[in-house]
């Protein structure tokens, strides 16, 4: 006489038809969504290590950061044009990958922790379903046309780039996501080569004609997390709850 299978709780959807051809009853473990509003990045930083440490849990982090320039593990000092020290915004090294690029108020920021399959194309996997998660939100909100550009990470509108996405993905965890800009002041961006690409330019929704309230393009990017990643499961928490 067999006895019923024990509940197995996965946070990565990438496990789940292996588990289910052993027998397994199958639970996804929701998506843990915090808004941190408006953070300094090297305290959101700080709270990304301490979460992606956290395997097995997915994590989706939605904030602004104070206006900053950050530089990845793939930059070119050329690609910042201006002294560091007539820069009167902060720059800041971080391991993600990429070059420099600025974040700063009127951008909605997406931090996506979540477990990752190590394999081949895992990595172009991840970044590629970020990328469409912002086209996909674009779309709702009447902004057509946005696209991936190949061998270029980000969304874009023709030429000019809508959104960066830079990633990290160690030990089977990922951590940062995307920079979707809604309103940001793009001037921001002429003291650098963004992304370190010299023929192409940055743009954002308000530039493109596009108005919408930032909470539906937050709860739009919440459903498409959770559907990825999380059988569409998703809770809202609240600051400083991640320490449960």
């Amino acid at each position: 006489m067999g006895t019923k299978p024990r509940p197995i709780e996965f946070s990565d959807l990438s496990h789940l038809r292996r588990a289910q051809s052993c027998g397994l009853e199958v639970l996804i473990a929701p998506l843990r969504v915090e808004d941190l509003g408006i953070i300094d990045y090297k305290a959101a930083h700080q709270i990304q290590e301490e979460l992606w440490a956290r395997s097995g849990e997915s994590w989706l982090l939605l904030l602004e950061h104070h206006a900053v320039y950050t530089q990845g593990v793939q930059i070119r000092p050329e690609n910042i044009l201006i002294s560091t020290d007539d820069l009167d915004i902060p720059i800041v090294s971080t391991n993600r990958g990429g070059d420099v690029t600025y974040h700063g108020p009127g951008q909605l920021v997406a931090y996506v922790i979540v477990d990752v399959e190590v394999r081949k194309g895992a990595v172009a996997d991840h970044v590629c379903a970020l990328e469409q998660i912002v086209i996909d939100t674009l779309n709702d909100v009447g902004l057509t046309g946005a696209t991936r550009t190949a061998g270029l990470p980000g969304v874009w509108i023709d030429d000019a780039k809508i959104a960066a996405v830079g990633v990290r993905i160690a030990r089977g965890r990922s951590m940062h996501g995307v920079a979707l800009n809604i309103n940001p002041d793009l001037t921001r961006f002429d003291a650098i080569v963004p992304c370190g690409i010299t023929d192409k330019s940055v743009t954002s929704m308000a530039a493109e004609g596009i108005t919408t309230n930032v909470a539906v393009l937050r709860e739009r990017i919440i459903q498409r997390v959770a559907d990825r990643w999380t059988a569409g499961r998703y809770e809202e928490r609240y600051a400083g709850r991640y320490e449960e």
